[in-house]
């Protein structure tokens, strides 16, 4: 996620219980950050397994959380009623409640109180994370009319910093301060997908027909093919003056970075672009205003490694984009207007993205400046972002290097994190016993996909979830022989607790007792 870390820690393959915290030591984000994810893996883990890939809680034949019902003449535009309630997916909760909303305080010459909301369900077309849009062709949904299409759920997690949500920063600290935590959140999308996608011929399959051609659609879009090492080189131009940088170390730069490789535009090789932050991604801007290619900012950053010059290429998007995970070019800065809190870009953002301001309009700054060189010549950048080369080292900056596997196919979001650090003049990242970096699938996103329904016309839907109902059950009313022995055994025990002796003489009862103590 996009986050000022210093690195991410959490190994699941490492089977790590706890993060135990030692008196007199340092404190890092990290340490706390992997303790938050071990305690998720493992609630997420025991999810699964108790109640498979995915279900909902309900009674027999019936479940609870996001029941799909299609509407379709009805309306002016066809839509999908998600009722709400809670549905897992690997592990991972989504709700599908829809809060109602507030009740203002009256004016005083009004009468009568306002009647909330219901807010009984959500629709495709307002679904929280959705965003879908009307006027977009691509988002409409199919024509049962024409071909019965599947309903399922998208799920995946992404960071939200201040930026996107004012309400996560302390005011009292005030705006020269940066912000604290950002917050993970679970993006579940309620998305359609037709039955030719999942190579399903005929018009009325069977429901567990539809379920074993989804499952394997599923596996295949949630596994990455794409592959990527990085590397520490000293570059033949390394600077000698062991007063700036050592002599011998093979990464040049002057602090400790998290180096950040993200796929922007997905597809093959051929098709395919990155970008890079030595942040993270992190550095943002909240957008205040947009004029043609002049955006005002709310601020130009905190200080000289975090804030915006000429040349930058920086990402134009809002919260509605940012969960779509569609790219758009990437602009270039051309001009700062700093007593103004201005920058020119080098074109007009998109007309679809960044214009409502309740959808919180802001810049990510890349560090990226132009592609790597290819026998002696730079390589062009393709809409702002650098070009996928596979098979080969590209350069990024003071002596880190990537490679990407042949043969990978990429998908926008992707990243893999690279941890520099000056104290080994190195980058932290795995290595066989010969030292040669290892190639490793993307760090994220993870994408989990659920079916939860097959639609084929208005009232007619089929349902495609599984339900589980809870673990608690009355306790059974015990049979006539259990009371009775039950009975029997009271008798006895209150029988041995007045007779000691166990109905022996006193006598007898002595002797033996003379007899054990000799003993």
């Amino acid at each position: 996620m996009h986050a000022d870390l210093s690195r991410s820690t959490f190994r699941p393959e490492r089977h790590y219980s706890a993060v135990v915290a030692q008196q007199g030591r340092v404190q890092l984000d990290a340490d706390l950050n992997e303790q938050a994810a071990i305690q998720l893996h493992q609630a997420r883990t025991l999810a699964a397994d108790l109640i498979g890939r995915h279900g909902g809680p309900g009674g027999p034949g019936r479940v609870t959380g996001f029941r799909i019902e299609y509407v379709g003449g009805k309306l002016d535009i066809d839509t999908l009623r998600i009722h709400g309630g809670r549905y897992y997916v690997d592990g991972i909760l989504c709700d599908a409640d829809r809060p109602a909303p507030g009740i203002p305080v009256p004016d005083e010459d009004d009468k009568e109180q306002p009647a909330p909301g219901t807010g009984a369900h959500w629709d495709y077309w307002n679904q929280p994370d959705g965003f879908r849009d009307p006027e977009n062709p691509a988002d409409k949904l199919p024509s049962p009319a024409q071909s019965p299409f599947v309903v399922y759920l998208k799920v995946w997690e992404r960071a939200v910093c201040a930026a996107e949500d004012p309400a996560l920063r302390e005011v009292a600290l005030g705006a020269a301060l940066p912000d604290t935590a950002v917050r993970a959140k679970v993006v579940w999308q309620v998305l359609p997908l037709s039955l030719s996608a999942l190579d399903i011929e005929g018009s009325e399959p069977s429901a567990q027909a539809v379920r074993d051609a989804f499952e394997k659609w599923a596996k295949a879009q949630a596994e990455p093919s794409a592959r990527l090492a990085a590397r520490s080189e000293r570059p033949e131009h390394a600077d000698e003056d062991p007063c700036l940088v050592r002599p011998d170390a093979r990464y040049r730069g002057p602090e400790n970075q998290l180096y950040r490789v993200e796929i922007h535009a997905g597809g093959e090789a051929k098709d395919a672009t990155f970008k890079w932050s030595r942040e993270n991604g992190s550095v943002v801007f909240p957008v205040d205003e947009l004029d043609g290619t002049w955006v005002q900012l709310a601020t130009l950053g905190l200080d000289g490694k975090l804030d915006l010059d000429v040349g930058d290429h920086v990402e134009f998007t809002d919260t509605a984009y940012a969960s779509r995970l569609e790219p758009r070019p990437l602009l270039r800065v051309e001009e700062l207007d700093l007593p103004g809190r201005r920058v020119r870009l080098s074109a007009e953002p998109d007309p679809h993205v960044g214009r409502l301001p309740h959808l919180h309009p802001f810049l990510r700054r890349w560090d990226h400046h132009e592609g790597p060189k290819q026998k002696g010549r730079t390589t062009a950048l393709k809409g702002g972002a650098v070009p996928v080369v596979e098979g080969q080292w590209l350069p990024l900056e003071d002596g880190v290097e990537v490679y990407f596997a042949k043969g990978g196919g990429y998908r926008t979001g992707d990243h893999w994190l690279i941890p520099a650090r000056t104290a080994t003049g190195s980058v932290e990242w795995p290595a066989d016993a010969a030292r040669r970096p290892l190639l490793q699938a993307p760090a994220g996103i993870a994408r989990h996909f659920a079916p939860l329904a097959l639609v084929q016309g208005e009232g007619s839907t089929v349902d495609l979830r599984f339900a589980f109902g809870p673990l608690g059950t009355d306790i059974p009313a015990a049979d006539r022989a259990a009371l009775d022995a039950e009975a029997l055994a009271a008798r006895e025990e209150q029988a041995a607790e007045a007779d000691p002796s166990g109905g022996r003489s006193q006598t007898t009862a002595a002797a033996e007792a003379a007899v054990e103590g000799d003993d």
